[in-house]
This record gives C-alpha cells, structure tokens and sequence, in this order.
C-alpha cells in the first residue's frame, strides 16, 4: 500500500482527532511547566498512601465524565440529539441515593440501608427518567434537546423535594470511598469504576447486537424498522442506558462531598459529555459510532480543563475556551476537512517520490 493511502486513511479514522487533540495538550503543557507531570506519593487524613498531581486529577475527574460520554454517545448515535438534563438528572439521582442513605434523619450517624442497595434505587429513578426523556423522543417526535429541556429546567428543584430541601450528610466514611480511595491503593476509586462500566459496555456490544441495532436507526429509521428492528424502543432503551451512566456519576459525585448542592453538583457536565462525543469523531447527528474514542474525548476534555486551571484561567471563562473547541471540532471533525488532511499527505508524499524517482 502505497505511503500517502496509509495517511489518508490514517486521518480518516474517528479516534485520530482526540488522540491529535491530547497530544497537542500534552506537548503544550510539557513546554509551558513540565511540573505539569510531576506525581507525588503522600497520605490523606486516613493514613493511606494516595498518588497526586495534576495526572491524577484528569485520571480522576475524568473518569466520570468517561461514564457519562459512553450513555451520550449511544443515545446520540440512536436519536441524533443529545441529552442536556444529564446534570440535573445527577442531582436527582444524587440526591435519591442520599435520602436513601440517611432516611429522614439528614444527619444520621448510621447508614439507612447498605450503600449497594441505594445505589440500586437511585440507579432505577435515573433509569425512569432516562425512559421519561426516550418516551418524548422516540413515541411523540420531540427533538431530543428540546425533550430533555424539560428534566433540565425541573430537574434539580425535583432533586430538592426529594429531601425536602435540606442538605443530606453521611457521616459513614464507607461511602467516601467510591469518589476517593480504597485503603491502601492510591490510585482513585472513580478510574476502577470507569474501567468496570467500560468492561460491562464492551461485553454488551461484543455478545448483542445493540451496537448494530443503534446504528441502523440512526442511519436510516425507516430502513431499520423494514428490516424488522423497533426504533422507537431502541431509543427509549439508550436513554435509560445514560440513565444507569448518570446514576454512577452521581454516586462518584456525591461521594466526594458526602452531601449534595442541588443548584451546583454536575453544573453544566452535559456539556462536557456532549463535547467528548463530537472530541471522539462521532457524528452529532446520530449513526455510526466509537464509543473508545469518546472516552478518549472524555479525558481529553478533563485534560482541556485542568490545563486552563492549572493556568489560573477563571471558571467563567472556561465555557469560552472550550467553545473554541468546538468550533474547531467542528470543522476538523468532518468528513470533508478529514479527507483534505488525508489528501494533502498523499500529494505531499507523491511530489517528494516524484522528485526522488528523477534525481
């Protein structure tokens, strides 16, 4: 095969964009302060060795948006839309675990019921809200951003009520360890549940045929319902997927804290997750997908924000930094632009044979 083929199709492919985009990240932090990379071993308050840096903060925070970017990309490739109630349905799973967990006492000394079986409750409340959402899309043609408008405006005063807005608090250091360590690993709790949510979604794609089935739909819906597949059910079914990837982020989410601030936990993460979508190459308009390039986006984007920290650039204007990546993605994403890179490459390397071949 000839060089220039190689790089066309080299620059065709979905995961070349956050991988380019990581390694500009890199190279720039590795020029402007190479103590970018630096990690220290210490101990937290508990005495156990924990590993930090700001390497370990994008391993760490990035592993949740990882979660959330694996139910996005289904649920775009599926409808092609995105859902923007993803914070606010954070909140209310967040805030569904924790009443759990404390019962109507807000500052219990002793767990309600194991930590397990509050998860599984707030994992099912996000799942029906999740379906709530798919139902507005898929049965009454509601543009998915316009259908999850609902759940993000009403979402976290609903995550209020549930607690009767007070403050939930667990005193049980067991539950701090899913958003921080395990005793006497120091790697991050967070990384290890995003790795299991990446092996559970790897296996379903590997042994169903709901990769195929999601794309279908999203590529031709009327096509896909001739070859006898449900779209409509296939559309519900990736929302209640994100509504199970929302319901983990909001057990890291509230670990963390041990409590819960309705109006601030996961504020504007649904943007975040909708950008490592499109970071991973994956058609905002629904069809063909990568879900490993997505999570790639995912910590590309972590990476993105904890460069602009680690530069003292203030929170309100990391929106604007990141909309300039959109727009770069935007452009760089499609399929036109990918092909012109390709194309470029392929002449280039045709002059210099050329030259070669006379000299």
């Amino acid at each position: 095969m000839k060089t220039g083929n190689i790089f066309q199709k080299i620059f065709r492919r979905q995961i070349m964009i956050p991988l380019a985009a990581f390694l500009l990240l890199a190279i720039f932090n590795l020029v402007a302060d190479p103590s970018f990379y630096k990690i220290t071993l210490g101990y937290n308050s508990a005495g156990n060795p924990v590993l930090s840096g700001y390497l370990i903060t994008i391993l760490d925070y990035g592993s949740e948006l990882a979660i959330l970017a694996i139910g996005m990309t289904l649920v775009t490739a599926a409808s092609g839309g995105q859902d923007i109630s993803v914070g606010a349905a954070i909140a209310i799973s967040g805030s569904m675990l924790l009443r759990c967990l404390c019962g109507a006492d807000t500052r219990s000394e002793n767990l309600n019921m194991p930590i397990i079986c509050a998860f599984l409750i707030s994992m099912v409340v996000a799942s029906l809200f999740g379906a709530f959402n798919g139902v507005l899309v898929a049965y009454f043609k509601i543009q998915p951003m316009v259908a999850t408008l609902i759940l993000f405006t009403a979402g976290r005063s609903i995550a209020a009520w549930i607690n009767n807005n007070e403050l939930p608090i667990v005193n049980d250091q067991s539950f701090a360890i899913y958003g921080g360590f395990i005793p006497g690993i120091p790697i991050p709790m967070p990384f290890f549940i995003a790795v299991i949510v990446m092996i559970i979604t790897w296996l379903i794609l590997k042994f169903t045929n709901l990769g195929l089935y999601v794309q279908s739909v999203g590529i031709n819906e009327k096509s896909s319902r001739l070859n006898g597949l449900n779209p409509e059910l296939l559309k519900v079914l990736t929302f209640v997927l994100l509504g199970v990837c929302v319901s983990v982020a909001a057990l890291i989410k509230t670990s963390r804290l041990m409590t819960i601030n309705y109006s601030v936990i996961a504020k504007d993460i649904e943007m975040d997750a909708i950008l490592a979508v499109a970071l991973g190459g994956n058609a905002l308009s629904g069809g063909k997908f990568n879900i490993p390039a997505s999570i790639l986006g995912a910590y590309v984007i972590q990476f993105l924000t904890t460069t602009l920290y680690k530069f003292n650039v203030s929170s309100d204007a990391l929106s604007a930094y990141k909309a300039v990546v959109v727009i770069l993605l935007v452009v760089f994403s499609s399929e036109s632009v990918r092909g012109w890179i390709g194309g470029l490459f392929k002449k280039t390397v045709a002059v210099k044979a050329g030259k070669e071949a006379k000299s």
